[in-house]
C-alpha cells in the first residue's frame, strides 16, 4: 500500500513540473503537440527511469562505501548525459520525424532538471530500492501525463478565440497555474 501511494502522489499530488517546477523548459518548448509531447514524455520516462536506477546503484555501491557522496552531482550528471545520446540516436534511426519535431529540445532533456531532480531525490529521501524504482517510474509517467494533457489544451486554445493579450505564452501560463492548483487539489486524497 505504500509503494501504491508514493506512485499516486508523485503523480499527481507531488508532480514534478507543476508543484516542483522541474522540466517547465521542455513543458512549455514542446507542447505544443501532442504527438511531440507523447515522444519527448517516453524519452524521459526512459532516461529518468534508467538514471535513477544507476545512480542509485553507483551511489550506494561506489560513492557510500568510499566517503565520496560529494561527487554524487557531477556523478549523476554523466550518466544522464550518457543515457540521453544514446536516446538520441535510437530515435534518430528509428523516428526521423519524431526526432525533428522534438528539435532542440531532446539534447535538453540532458539538463532537464526534471531528470536530475528525481535521481537526487531517490537519495535524498532515503528511499529503498522498491521505492526508488517505484518513484522512478511515477515521476516521468506524471511528467508525460501533464504534457499530453497541456499539449491539448494548448492545441485547443489555438483554434479559440483567445484575447489579443494572451495569446502565446500568457495563457499557457495561466493554463499551467490552473493544472498546478487541480493537482494540488488531490493532496487530500492521498
Amino acid at each position: 500500500m505504500e509503494l501504491v501511494t508514493l506512485f499516486i502522489s508523485a503523480v499527481l499530488i507531488n508532480n514534478i513540473i507543476l508543484t516542483k517546477y522541474l522540466g517547465v523548459c521542455p513543458f512549455l518548448g514542446v507542447s505544443k503537440s501532442v504527438k511531440s509531447s507523447f515522444g519527448m514524455g517516453l524519452a524521459v520516462i526512459f532516461v529518468i527511469f534508467s538514471s535513477s536506477v544507476i545512480t542509485y546503484g553507483l551511489y550506494y555501491t561506489v560513492l557510500v562505501p568510499y566517503n565520496m557522496e560529494y561527487l554524487d552531482l557531477i556523478t549523476f550528471i554523466l550518466v544522464i548525459a550518457s543515457l540521453v545520446q544514446f536516446v538520441e540516436m535510437v530515435i534518430k534511426k528509428f523516428s526521423p520525424t519524431l526526432y525533428k519535431a522534438l528539435g532542440v529540445y531532446l539534447p535538453l532533456i540532458t539538463t532537464n532538471c526534471a531528470v536530475l531532480g528525481t535521481a537526487l531525490l531517490n537519495i535524498r529521501e532515503g528511499y529503498t530500492f522498491a521505492q526508488m524504482l517505484v518513484n522512478s517510474i511515477a515521476v516521468p509517467v506524471g511528467f508525460m501525463l501533464v504534457m499530453l494533457i497541456f499539449a491539448t489544451i494548448r492545441e485547443r486554445l489555438e483554434l479559440s478565440k483567445t484575447p489579443e493579450h494572451f495569446k502565446g505564452n500568457a495563457i499557457s501560463l495561466i493554463v499551467a497555474a490552473l493544472m498546478a492548483m487541480i493537482m494540488l487539489g488531490f493532496a487530500g486524497v492521498v
